[in-house]
Formats: C-alpha cells, sequence, structure tokens
C-alpha cells in the first residue's frame, strides 16, 4: 500500500467525526467512536522501504475473517484461559507463591495482561489496513528481520502449547483409567497415541477458526463441569482435613527459581500468544469488539479460574498436586466425569492454538476452491494437519515431561510476544503522540519483561536439567 496516499487520505478526512482527535489521550479511547486507522510516521516506513527491509504482506487467507460477534470472540478467549491447565494453577502459582503473592499475582497479571493485550488489539488496522497474523504486523512496522523472528517465536510457542494439550489430554485419560483399574496396562505413551488421533479427527472436521461456534458452548460446558467437580470436592476435603500446611516448600535458592517459574505460569494463564489471528474473526469495528472480548475475557471469564484455584489451594495447602484432580475424593464417577470432561475441552482449546498453523497451511499449499468440506480439501487436511498433529503427538510421547521445555519457549516466546513487543509497537506507532511519562511507561515494560524474560529462561534451563536425570524418553508418569 502507498504510505503516501494512506496518509493523504487520512488527512483529507481529518475532521470527519471517526477520527481521533490530538486534544484525546493518545492510549485510551471512550470507545463511542470507531477509530481511525494508525499510521506508521512515514520516516520510518520510508526508511525501511529504501532497504528493502519490509516483507511482501497479504491479507489472502484461506479462511473466514470479520464474521464473528465480539461474544464469540470473548468464548474463544475464554477456552483458552478455562483449559484444563486451570487445573494446575493451585500447585505451580499458588504453592510456590503462596497465599499473599499467589492472589496479588494472578491479579496483577491479570491487569497487565488485559493492558497488554488491549494495546495489541488496538494495532490492528496499522497503515490503513487489518492485520491479521501477528507476524504480518510485526513486519509492517520493523521490517524483514523482525517479521521472521515474530513467526519463528510464535510458532514454536503455538506448537509447544499444541503438544502440552496432547499430554494433558493423556493424563486425563490415564487418570480416567486409572480409576476402574489399577494394573498400569494403559500408559501415559498410548493415552498420548489416544489423544493426539481424537484431536486430529477433530481437527479434519473443523476447517477454520470461526466454524467453531457450537464447540465454543460445550468447551464451556466441559470447562464447568470439571472445574465446578474440582470445586467442590476440594471444598469437601478441605472442611474434613485438619490444618494445613501453607508453607512454601523448599531451601532459599530453590524459592528464587521456583518463583520465577511461578511468574512464567502467571503470564501463561491470560495470553494466547496469537492475539492478531483471533481479533482477524471479528466483525468490525475491530477495535471497539476486541476489547469488549477482552473484558469478557478478563472479567467473567476469569472467575472460574480463580475459583478452583484458590479452592485448591485451601483444600491441600503446599501437598497440592500439578493436577488438582489426583487430589480429590469423591465417588468414582464423578472423578471420572471430571477428567473425561478435561480431555474432550483440551481437544477443542488445541484446535484454537493450532489455528494459526491451519491457516498457513491451508492458505500457502490448499488449492484455494471448493467448499471446506470439498472432498479434495477434505483430503488436503487429513494429509496436512494429519501429519503436523502426528508431529505434535510423537513429541509429547518422547518427553511426556514437556512442561519443563514448555516453560522455556514461554520465557523466550510468550513474554516477548504479548508484552515486550506489544509495548515496543505501541512506542513505534504512537510514539510522536505519547507524552514522556507514558513512554517511559512503555519503555519500563519493554525492559521489565525483557529482564523476565531471561530470568524465566535461566529457571526453565536448570528444571530440564534436574529432571533429565529423572525422566526417560516416553516415560510413564
Amino acid at each position: 500500500m502507498d504510505v503516501n496516499a494512506a496518509s493523504a487520505s487520512s488527512s483529507s478526512s481529518s475532521s470527519s467525526s471517526c477520527t481521533t482527535p490530538e486534544t484525546e489521550d493518545p492510549q485510551f479511547d471512550d470507545g463511542h467512536h470507531e477509530r481511525a486507522p494508525l499510521l506508521l510516521p512515514t520516516k520510518i516506513m520510508d526508511a525501511a522501504d529504501e532497504k528493502g527491509e519490509r516483507p511482501d504482506l497479504s491479507e489472502d487467507t484461506a479462511h473466514q475473517i470479520s464474521v464473528d460477534p465480539w461474544y464469540q470472540v470473548g468464548f474463544v478467549l475464554i477456552t483458552g484461559v478455562n483449559s484444563a491447565y486451570v487445573l494446575g494453577y493451585s500447585g505451580s502459582v499458588m504453592v510456590p507463591l503462596g497465599w499473599i503473592a499467589g492472589t496479588c499475582g494472578l491479579l496483577l497479571a491479570a491487569a497487565i495482561s488485559m493492558y497488554a493485550n488491549a494495546l495489541l488489539a488496538r494495532l490492528h488496522e496499522v497503515g490503513g489496513k487489518r492485520h491479521i497474523r501477528y507476524r504480518d504486523l510485526a513486519g509492517h512496522i520493523y521490517g524483514r528481520k523482525i517479521y521472521g523472528l515474530t513467526w519463528a517465536l510464535q510458532y514454536v510457542n503455538l506448537f509447544m502449547i499444541n503438544t502440552g494439550f496432547i499430554i494433558l489430554a493423556g493424563q486425563a485419560l490415564k487418570a480416567t483409567y486409572a480409576l476402574f483399574r489399577d494394573d498400569g496396562a494403559l500408559k501415559l505413551p498410548y493415552c498420548i497415541a489416544i489423544s493426539g488421533f481424537v484431536c486430529a479427527l477433530f481437527a479434519f472436521g473443523i476447517p477454520y477458526l470461526s466454524a467453531l461456534r457450537v464447540w465454543l458452548g460445550f468447551s464451556t460446558l466441559f470447562s464447568l463441569i470439571y472445574i465446578v467437580i474440582a470445586f467442590v470436592l476440594s471444598l469437601r476435603d478441605g472442611m474434613a482435613a485438619p490444618a494445613r500446611d501453607y508453607s512454601i516448600p523448599g531451601s532459599h535458592g530453590i524459592r528464587v527459581f521456583t518463583t520465577i517459574g511461578a511468574v512464567a505460569d502467571l503470564v501463561f494463564a491470560y495470553n494466547t500468544g496469537m492475539l492478531p489471528e483471533i481479533q482477524a474473526t471479528i466483525r468490525p469495528p475491530v477495535v471497539k469488539n476486541m476489547e469488549k472480548a477482552l473484558w469478557f475475557q478478563f472479567t467473567v471469564g476469569s472467575l472460574p479460574l480463580y475459583a478452583v484455584t484458590f479452592m485448591g489451594y485451601w483444600a491441600y495447602g503446599s501437598s497440592t498436586s500439578s493436577y488438582l484432580l489426583n487430589n480429590v475424593k469423591g465417588p468414582v464417577w464423578i472423578k471420572a466425569t471430571a477428567n473425561m470432561s478435561a480431555f474432550l475441552q483440551t481437544v477443542i482449546a488445541l484446535h484454537i492454538f493450532a489455528s494459526p498453523m491451519y491457516e498457513f497451511l491451508d492458505t500457502k499449499y490448499g488449492s484455494g476452491h471448493g467448499g471446506p468440506f470439498a472432498f479434495h480439501n477434505m483430503v488436503f487436511r487429513v494429509l496436512v494437519r494429519g501429519g503436523y498433529l502426528t508431529v505434535n503427538t510423537l513429541v509429547a510421547a518422547v518427553l511426556p515431561f514437556l512442561g519443563d521445555f514448555m516453560s522455556l519457549t514461554g520465557a523466550l516466546s510468550t513474554f516477548p510476544l504479548t508484552f515486550v513487543l506489544a509495548n515496543h509497537m505501541y512506542l513505534m506507532v504512537k510514539g510522536h503522540k505519547l507524552s514522556a511519562i507514558q513512554k517511559s511507561w512503555h519503555w519500563l515494560n519493554v525492559i521489565g519483561f525483557s529482564g523476565l524474560a531471561v530470568a524465566a529462561a535461566v529457571a526453565a534451563i536448570r528444571l530440564i536439567m534436574l529432571d533429565s536425570s529423572t525422566y526417560h524418553f516416553f516415560a510413564d508418569i
């Protein structure tokens, strides 16, 4: 797109009500009018053009965009927040941090994540057009090198999250089996293979993110089932149990690393690493509607997470496991229902986090004609998505202690994508309108979260080294 033409077009309509007056707060809008597309400073864009550093960005996609109401997108975000991972936060967040730091950390992480995601949402229309992929937005602002780096970081992050979901689904299946038989015949690698197969079947039938629709309702139902069961059984156990030990376990040195790991888990709990791809599906006005979806996620949508996390820690204290359903006591059929609900919800949640990869493969290598359920498109999905999930499943079975590696990739990708890049991109685009205090705030975020990313990476590497001597490939853990 010709930037000067875009700038001229923008200035010619400066008196229109859809533009944001200079006297308004450049960071926040009252939400009562649609924002004009944000334009990069011309000098920055021209310099990138002259060096040939700006990648060729395309808005072409094989998937549906601009069709979903804000509440459907909100449920997509809530599905990610309230995935079966919430059953582990009592052990992975509250145990290392304790009541005060854990509670404050969850609330503070929610506020900071909401802020960072809102910044990113407001950059969706930089340069006079929508950027439906994170890498496209980064490439438009920074150039080809950061385009490639962002792509690599995002896809490694999502690959690891998808692999983690398959491990989580396998653990839920194994836990269900163990409730009825204790012969150990159904080992974790077998359960992981079954989980990968079911995820592939689901991926074949759901062509794109917008097609989830009714499945988001099922996802919410499944989430409520295992969260309510875990909450009620934990409450019952806690009321019948003697006084619990809430002291933070480990020596001082160990606590330092577990605290850093818990902070990384706090960041993971609220963020997807693919907000532009999710925002691409929303109906115009895209910024206003995305902000509604984000508020939905961080208010009503986060309440189940808080409830089960706090209740699990209250009931079991420092002995809380990394999978809360392993702690609770109750009728076998109720615990089996919770585990199977966690399994089914994980299948749906994985599809959300795999959708950027599916979109790339469908757009790059798909036929580009015929409906999504045309025979040749179905065959393509079976081969390509089946191959992708086969690799995910194999990695999950070989490295069932992948949580350690996920902590490392989270440190190297989730922190940069969600916090560092979001704040720096906002400085690049809106810096000429920000006050010195506002600029200092954004730079504080960039530097602070860069430091946290390094610390979290060191803690994750240490954990990998410790666990590598304990576990083996295809371990039944």
